[in-house]
């Protein structure tokens, strides 16, 4: 086994373990370990909320989930040789739930989650058509994920990291937070924000000293975006098998790592919307001196995905165009034309028995695929969602006989945002 190099005690808050992690992305957050290109590691990742969210029939955890507490990071890792211009080779060897803890009060421990958030706290994607809290556990046996809460269907998960990423430059934080204070100057009071600036308050710096704290926590930012670093960018093909390239603004890298989730659909719609668990991964780094340079790779990372993917042969795919739910045109507005497919495929699954939540909490722990299908036909985008017809127990195609109806259960748990 390679080595641990960010152990976590399960029996311990993320706050208090040996080594302490980070919510917030600063280049004075100094690295807890450093790491030679070429060698095998391991690092152990705590869920994004550290155990807020329990296994149980509520809601009321997501309808008050602490938002400003993440997410927790495990790093920063320093990458020798790694300098500013260079690119970071991070491959990961391997991914999964905790180990040898197939139950506990952690998520990870043998179960995950999916939560659609409230309107009032952090939102959705469809945020104005699911305004209230909801919220789906997921039970993991091998590789396949069940709920008690979104019954008749079955999937093996693709594990990955939600989130990975560089430290910022001085420069490059200055940036984010002068554009992101600029668009949330547009509409300060909307719900959800625009966007969410530097927040203090309960601001997680790893080894920052005390003299520099609150400097440092005024001017961190907060990690839900993805940005140039790469971040929460919720791929779901970044799993076993894949190699990502990052670009390096630091000396060391200061790559940081967190967000695991057993499964996710194209976009993680429900903002909570992949099945969230703790676990580990192996990693190996390598650095390509000057190639961000060489391959024009300066506010962005690419990869190559995994080959561990699950493979699908048939799919119910769902088609949306750039039009409002009340009529209106929009030009070519494939953010639009993704939640009218999204909304046309929740509306499909009801007809089965599934309650809209239900169907919207499945879009987003499921492996769909979610695909721009047409940009260029003016006024309407087209995008689609790919549904794949063999994770259901029954056969959700269309046909003469009609829609099969299903149990569905006690239903995913439901906490009004009042």
């Amino acid at each position: 086994m390679p080595e641990v190099i960010f152990p976590l005690d399960s029996s311990k808050k993320f706050e208090d373990q040996e080594k302490v992690g980070h919510n917030r992305w600063h280049p004075e957050i100094p690295p807890v370990a450093s790491v030679k290109q070429g060698v095998s590691v391991r690092i152990d990742c705590r869920e994004w909320f550290d155990g807020a969210i329990v296994n149980d029939d509520s809601a009321e955890d997501i309808l008050n989930a602490p938002l400003l507490t993440v997410h927790k990071l495990s790093g920063p890792f320093a990458i020798e040789g790694a300098q500013p211009g260079d690119l970071l080779v991070v491959d990961i060897l391997d991914v999964g739930p905790i180990p040898q803890e197939d139950s506990g009060p952690l998520a990870g421990q043998g179960w995950g989650y999916t939560g659609i958030f409230a309107k009032t706290n952090g939102g959705g994607f469809l945020t104005d058509q699911f305004p209230d809290a909801y919220k789906a556990i997921w039970d993991f046996t091998g590789q396949k994920a069940t709920s008690r809460h979104v019954p008749n269907v079955s999937f093996n998960g693709i594990i990955h990291p939600g989130l990975m990423g560089t430290a910022p430059s001085a420069e490059l934080l200055a940036k984010w937070n002068r554009r992101e204070g600029d668009l949330i100057a547009t509409d300060p009071d909307r719900v959800p924000p625009l966007a969410l600036p530097p927040e203090p308050q309960y601001a997680l710096l790893g080894g920052v000293s005390d003299s520099d704290f609150d400097r440092v926590a005024a001017e961190a930012a907060r990690t839900a975006p993805p940005r140039e670093n790469g971040g929460n960018q919720d791929i779901k093909n970044l799993t076993k098998g894949s190699r990502v390239f990052y670009p390096v603004f630091v000396d060391g890298a200061n790559f940081s790592l967190g967000d695991l989730h057993f499964s996710q659909g194209d976009g993680e719609i429900t903002f909570c919307g992949a099945i969230e668990m703790g676990g580990f991964i192996d990693l190996r780094f390598e650095v390509i001196k000057g190639g961000m340079d060489t391959y024009g790779v300066s506010e962005n990372a690419i990869f190559m995905p995994g080959t561990t993917d699950p493979q699908f042969s048939e799919w119910l795919a769902f088609s949306g165009t750039s039009v409002t739910l009340d009529g209106k045109q929009h030009y070519l507005d494939s953010h639009l034309s993704y939640q009218r497919a999204c909304l046309h495929a929740i509306d499909y699954l009801t007809k089965f028995g599934y309650s809209p939540e239900q169907a919207y909490l499945l879009l987003g722990a499921a492996p769909i695929e979610g695909r721009l299908s047409g940009v260029v036909d003016i006024p309407n985008s087209c995008s689609t969602v790919y549904l794949p017809t063999s994770i259901f127990d029954f056969d959700v195609r269309p046909s003469a006989s009609g829609p099969f109806q299903i149990d569905p259960g006690i239903g995913a748990p439901r906490a009004s945002a009042g």
